[in-house]
């Protein structure tokens, strides 16, 4: 083993431990190793950044901005409204709602996918626990389809051109990811959701999942208080853990915002998050006595002008991983933090110091009318139900039609689907069907760092010999198997290491080592190209392996031990139906 092989092997090794870990940020993690591998010696420096120009990237970015354009269209809303209207029962919901959620992933990002449904789900369902899962495993199984489903099958089909000259057609994925997605949907809908533990409840409602009268309590004024004609700002600022005033009730007059420069009278009655293990010490401090109400009245917290939001933090969010006090969230986005839930739960520490994790689910009090930029702005997905967005006929249909024209002309082989599809960016943007703004907000940049960082990784495990050693190595220890045994092999452990850390990542890594193993055997290395790109998008084990999955722990109330139950026998199916489709469309 070369001195460049050892550098390139501990690089991705300690990278998908960090993976793992998840304490830091995977695209952090991936462009500290890019920078890693250039101090190293094995990514030369002026290849460093190439990868941000790789078309995968720009494909990906893309996809992500026609997808929000067709979301705001209101033409996937309307579909899915007019389908659910005659869903009753609880069977029937999840079987529209998962078969909505795999065509849609199958033409869009299946976040987005989700995130168009997970709302809707959450209003219908008296069980949203028995839907969630099973529609973010339909959203994660739509993605198989077609090359624009999936990040991965975007990163193997662009590998392709680099071994036989021409990438993967937009349609070549449906050969095996079709019949895969059906058996995957027709197990999740008859028996996969069987298997999610019965005593998941799933998301309650805001008062029993966010224990509300444990965090925000309602105080009076004493005429004692030293605080007697201070501002509500300099009450907050009493509170090393940064304290709340939500709401000041005077006369009969409620007041929920531009209340920091009001001065406190005698008699004042008001909404105070607090955390509980400092209520005591405050209310000593401050002159200030509990009312003795028993329960918090929601409407007090809300009016025509405030509002309040529940809301899940996605992977990559600007939030994730920090805290209320360290954002300085009311003066940065204009919100309060009411209460917070993890797994289902309320958490009751220390509000103000808790670090948000990909999966908490937030209630949040605003300005009604700026509350929703508000959590798009802290990378957050809002759990109430959208606005169906409808407009005129023809302003509805442009975003169709464009995407159509940019569709037919990757399927004709007119252009790359990475130029077709960014035509149809710049073509919607002139037309005023998104502004270059939300286009830009639109694009998860944690995603587009992490491939553009990865790329010049993967190369620099190719160019340095990496990928025919560890090649070598699977088939030497293969020994006399038969092919297709070496084929499963490959699609297992790309599965494993799918659930484990990101697809996208696990793409690129993988598929030139499935290249280079085909070359050992002498064989077509489409087949285990097809293995890489159905294992990397199926990650169904552990709600860190796909987004969709973290998404739904928090409203579906799951615990982390409870997506093997019904995704590991979905797994087993998998490569139990995929091997046989390679083999007989993408024949050795």
């Amino acid at each position: 083993m070369t001195t460049e092989q050892i550098i390139i092997f501990a690089i991705l090794g300690l990278s998908l431990v960090f993976f793992m870990w998840g304490r830091w940020r995977y695209d952090v993690v991936a462009f500290t190793a890019l920078i890693l591998a250039v101090i190293g010696g094995v990514v030369p420096t002026d290849l460093a950044f190439r990868g941000f120009g790789h078309p995968a990237v720009i494909t990906v970015a893309a996809v992500l901005v026609i997808s929000r354009t067709l979301q705001v269209s209101g033409v996937i809303d309307l579909i899915a409204g007019a389908v659910l209207r005659m869903a009753k029962g609880q069977g029937s919901q999840m079987t529209a709602l998962s078969g909505i959620g795999a065509v849609l992933s199958g033409f869009m990002n299946n976040v987005g996918a989700l995130a168009l449904l997970m709302p809707l789900a959450l209003r219908l369902s008296k069980k949203p626990s028995a839907v969630l899962m099973p529609l973010s495993f339909a959203t994660i199984l739509g993605g198989l389809v077609t090359l624009i489903g999936t990040p991965p099958n975007i990163i193997v089909a662009t590998y392709r051109t680099d071994v036989v000259g021409e990438p993967f057609a937009l349609f070549d994925f449906a050969f095996v990811g079709l019949p895969i997605a059906l058996i995957g949907l027709i197990f999740v809908l008859l028996i996969g959701w069987r298997l999610i533990p019965a005593e998941r409840t799933g998301r309650r409602s805001a008062e029993e999942m966010f224990d509300l009268d444990s965090y925000v309590v309602e105080v009076s004024v004493d005429e004692e208080s030293e605080f007697m004609g201070k501002t509500v700002r300099e009450l907050e600022a009493l509170d090393e853990d940064r304290s709340i005033v939500v709401g000041l009730l005077r006369d009969d007059t409620r007041r929920l915002t531009h209340i920091w420069g009001e001065r406190l009278r005698a008699g004042d009655l008001l909404l105070l998050r607090v955390d509980p293990a400092t209520l005591d010490d405050l209310l000593k401090k401050a002159g200030l006595t509990l009312t003795g109400a028993e329960r918090l009245k929601e409407e007090n917290i809300r009016s025509d002008q405030v509002g309040t939001i529940e809301a899940v933090v996605q992977p990559g969010a600007r939030v994730e991983g920090r805290s209320p006090q360290t954002l300085g969230m009311r003066r940065r986005f204009g919100v309060a933090l009411l209460a917070l839930a993890r797994e289902g739960q309320p958490v009751r520490e220390r509000l103000a110091r808790v670090q948000f994790r990909a999966g908490d689910v937030l209630l949040l009090q605003g300005d009604e009318e700026e509350l929703a930029d508000a959590v798009a702005e802290m990378g957050c997905l809002p759990l109430a139900e959208r606005r169906l967005t409808v407009g005129k006929p023809r302003a509805v249909m442009i975003p169709i039609l464009i995407f159509t024209a940019s569709v037919l002309s990757t399927v004709m082989g007119w252009t790359p689907v990475h130029v077709s599809f960014a035509a149809a960016v710049v073509a919607l943007i002139l037309l005023n069907r998104i502004s270059a703004n939300e286009a830009y907000q639109t694009i998860e940049w944690p995603v587009i760092v992490l491939l553009g960082a990865m790329i010049p990784l993967g190369n620099a495990l190719q160019s340095t010999g990496g990928t025919q050693l560890i090649a070598e190595s699977i088939v030497g220890l293969s020994g006399t198997i038969p092919i297709w045994a070496v084929l499963t092999i490959v699609l297992v452990v790309t599965m494993t290491l799918s659930d484990l850390m990101n697809n996208a990542a696990t793409a690129i890594v993988m598929a030139p080592i499935s290249v280079a193993i085909a070359q050992q055997l002498g064989v077509n290395a489409d087949p285990f190209l097809m293995a890489v790109a159905i294992g990397a998008s199926c990650a169904f084990l552990t709600p860190i392996g796909h987004q969709n999955n973290v998404l739904v722990m928090g409203p579906g109330g799951y615990r982390f031990g409870d997506y093997w139950r019904m995704g590991l026998p979905l797994e087993i199916i998998i490569v139990a139906t995929s091997v046989p489709l390679i083999l007989i469309f993408w024949p050795l």
